[in-house]
């Protein structure tokens, strides 16, 4: 299974205990053994709040396995980080999306996804999904 291509996953948050946690609930709901390459991206370089373009871009190389990367964010502002990146045009792989969607919901349904071997544009589509998720 290390040969298979598969969507790499990015989570940018604020705050790097977040970005670590959703990534650890996210694999762990997708089974825990997948070996979806999932990255937290969270605060700032000297660990504060905030958002990080070159924490961003190392977490993205780190997943990227010729299957194209996602990008979910939590907050305004990492979305403003990674739209800034992508405009750049060589500080991420090719083939990495934004992607809009809940951001613990969408992770897990991104990871789930993944794990099946699905592509770029299922990936997408599954985490845009969870906004219609109903909780009552």
């Amino acid at each position: 299974m290390t040969d298979e291509k598969l969507v790499g996953i990015v989570l940018v948050s604020h705050s790097a205990q977040v970005a670590a946690s959703v990534a650890d609930l996210a694999r762990g709901l997708a089974g825990g053994g997948t070996a979806v390459p999932v990255a937290p991206a969270g605060g700032t370089e000297d660990g504060g709040l905030g958002t990080s373009a070159e924490l961003i871009a190392a977490a993205a190389a780190s997943v990227d396995r010729g299957a194209g990367v996602a990008v979910l964010t939590d907050l305004g502002s990492a979305v403003l980080t990674v739209k800034a990146l992508l405009a750049e045009g060589d500080e991420l792989p090719g083939h990495t999306r934004l992607v809009d969607a809940p951001f613990v919901e969408g992770a897990v349904a991104a990871v789930v996804t993944a794990a099946t071997g699905a592509d770029l544009d299922a990936v997408a589509a599954a985490a845009m999904e969870a906004y219609d998720y109903r909780k009552v």
